[in-house]
């Protein structure tokens, strides 16, 4: 008996650490066909990196978007916050009738609706999703939120591609919002763990910063929770920053003020571009590569 829900050929619009979490999750029970493009192949210093990555999880990486696109009913839309909207405009024109736009992108519910206008305009049938946790070690298991008029498709596909989609409602920009503002306290807890600890550090009063808060609030293992998020904050923060501007703009559009948003972007900016490696899982030792290069 075959199979009553197949998995579809899928295309990763951006083949970051999102995308290959997921195909890699997926092991064998995956579609036959998994394209992708990444703005990265146009980089000689990326470009080999890319590569590989495309090799080892078995997927066809391509030079253009509309190769990535030719005749793929599903399509991933996994770029960083700031060019969700641009690939939906760019992609529009080489998408195939009636192809699911799974915008997994941490945008503003306003970014949301702008690419889902542009992708309904060409045809295409676009459907908010929420990524709502670190997407290892969940892989495809990671939790998603799904809105939209298009969100039961793309829960239909996300299911028999063996992934956990939860519906949301009808309204694009109703899933994203629970991830924005979700984020503001997220991103901006490993902000303040930064001011907080390279603070302390600095003046040379840490350990009982630590102990006091660890009195305070004897459920946190400060320690360890702040050597986790200073990780975060300098592998990923280029991209989290890009998604806590997307916050600002939520939040500003409620009729509030951004300022704790905005702030958060601009720390998680900062320990990005100073390109120190985490190193040993040890908070202190972080606080002082980050130090050294502020």
């Amino acid at each position: 008996m075959s199979d009553p829900h197949p998995c579809p050929d899928v295309a990763f619009v951006g083949y970051g650490e999102a995308g290959h979490a997921i195909v890699t999750g997926w092991g064998q029970a995956r579609p036959a066909r998994i394209n992708a493009y990444d703005l990265k192949s146009g980089f000689a210093d990326q470009r080999a990196a890319l590569q590989a990555r495309y090799a080892a999880a078995g997927v066809t990486g391509v030079e253009s978007l509309a190769q990535a696109l030719q005749g793929i009913p599903v399509v991933f839309s996994t770029v960083t916050a700031d060019q969700a909207l641009v690939a939906a405009r760019q992609a529009a024109a080489a998408l195939a009738p009636g192809a699911l736009w799974l915008d997994c992108n941490s945008c503003a519910p306003d970014t949301k609706r702008a690419a889902a206008e542009v992708i309904g305009a060409a045809g295409g049938r676009y459907v908010d999703v929420a990524v709502m946790a670190p997407v290892y070690p969940k892989q495809h298991l990671v939790p998603l939120l799904v809105s939209g008029p298009e969100a039961q498709a793309g829960i239909a596909a996300l299911t028999a591609l063996g992934m956990r989609p939860k519906y949301m409602g009808e309204a694009v920009g109703r899933a994203s919002s629970i991830k924005m503002l979700r984020s503001v306290m997220i991103k901006g807890m490993e902000a303040l763990t930064a001011e907080c600890v390279l603070a302390a550090r600095r003046a040379g009063v840490e350990e009982e910063v630590i102990s006091s808060l660890e009195a305070s609030d004897p459920g946190v293992k400060w320690r360890e929770r702040g050597a986790y998020n200073l990780e975060r904050m300098m592998v990923h923060g280029a991209r989290r920053a890009a998604e806590m501007h997307e916050v600002a703009k939520t939040v500003a559009a409620l009729g509030l003020s951004d300022g704790m948003a905005s702030a958060t972007a601009d720390w998680q900016a900062r320990i990005a571009e100073i390109g120190a490696d985490p190193g040993p899982d040890d908070l202190f030792e972080r606080a002082d590569r980050i130090l050294s290069r502020l």
